[in-house]
């Protein structure tokens, strides 16, 4: 059961459902990498699952990204071919897939396990970004060439996101999304560089920007890579460039705790019920109001994270009368009720 009762500004946004999105999943960003490269080279960058906790304890999904600073190079993730790199180019891994970062396709990858204990762990806590050199076979952490002496220069970067309750993006990204270094995107490089430049030089509240500026590359990224699909894409980027779909989602995330109903949402976009359903899950995979369901629990679980209002409160700002059929779609959700899924975040972050 649904109730109409007045919405805080936490709930009630008039963003676009991307930004909105962007602004509840948590982005938390880092530039750990500055790798400088010479002659013919090549880096296996493990899967996130691996990387994770060390670049970001307790995230639960880790993106990783690499910006070409100075030269080229190519990317490749197992089962697609290898993407050629040029300089000011951005290539994310969105699913945080294990991946080969090197000079020509098939070089075979440095010996990293030769460094030093574990170095990742061993150096996480170390001032960002870290240098490390690759060098034919050989890798170095904790020194860098000179730039002059360096035919590729990398900075590499990590996001870390929430997947649950509900981040439809996530799933709408490739496996990996290549950004061209040419036009809109041409600001990132430059700010990118000043940020790490200036996290290096011990400057205050250069970890701040160097974190700020991480997050702006993939909020870049994901608004590139709506924009170059074609019009006939599904999936939930797809949704949102549909002149019906795209509409009925911006109505659901402007106001999740209305009590729409599926006649009522056909009639506001211009579509009969059946209709609205049909195009809705063709593009989703999933039927309005379940849809709606997901982006309440992702309202909820924020307003549980960032105010300190009762499970009950919560409950009837994203749309329920009932908190106990608040807790359990909750729990049907994230595996938690409310107020224990509450407690775990706030350790977590402790």
């Amino acid at each position: 059961m649904t109730t109409q009762a007045s919405k805080p500004l936490s709930v009630m946004t008039p963003l676009d459902p991307l930004s909105d999105v962007l602004r509840s999943v948590r982005l938390r960003g880092s530039i750990f990498f500055h790798a400088s490269c010479r002659g013919e080279w090549s880096a296996l960058a493990p899967s996130s699952r691996e990387m994770g906790p060390a670049v970001m304890p307790g995230a639960e999904h880790v993106i990783e990204y690499h910006i070409f600073l100075k030269g080229g190079g190519w990317v490749a993730v197992d089962g697609q071919p290898p993407q050629r790199m040029h300089e000011g180019d951005v290539v994310m891994l969105p699913h945080g897939d294990e991946h080969v970062v090197s000079s020509a396709p098939g070089v075979a990858p440095a010996d990293e396990a030769a460094a030093e204990g574990n170095w990742l762990f061993r150096m996480r806590d170390d001032p960002k970004p870290i240098p490390i050199t690759y060098s034919g076979d050989m890798f170095c952490a904790g020194s860098s060439l000179p730039t002059q002496e360096s035919s590729t220069v990398i900075l590499c970067g990590f996001i870390a996101c929430d997947l649950k309750p509900f981040n439809p993006l996530i799933d709408a990204l490739p496996r990996l999304v290549h950004l061209p270094a040419e036009g809109v995107g041409a600001w990132v490089a430059p700010m990118l560089e000043h940020a790490a430049t200036e996290t290096s030089a011990r400057r205050a509240g250069g970890g701040a920007l160097l974190q700020r500026v991480s997050e702006m590359v993939f909020v870049d990224g994901a608004r590139r890579y709506l924009d170059s699909l074609p019009p006939e894409s599904q999936g939930w980027l797809g949704a949102l460039r549909d002149r019906h779909v795209g509409r009925a989602i911006a109505l659901l995330h402007g106001d999740p705790a209305q009590a729409w109903t599926l006649e009522e949402l056909g009639q506001r976009v211009g579509l009969s019920r059946s209709a609205l359903h049909e195009r809705f899950v063709s593009f989703t995979g999933l039927p309005p109001m379940q849809y709606l369901t997901n982006w309440r629990m992702q309202c909820g679980a924020r307003l549980l994270r960032e105010t300190r209002a009762n499970v009950a409160s919560v409950a009837l700002d994203v749309g329920y009368d009932s908190e106990a059929a608040f807790a359990r779609a909750f729990k049907r959700s994230t595996g938690l009720p409310p107020a224990t899924w509450r407690r775990a975040q706030t350790q977590g972050a402790a």
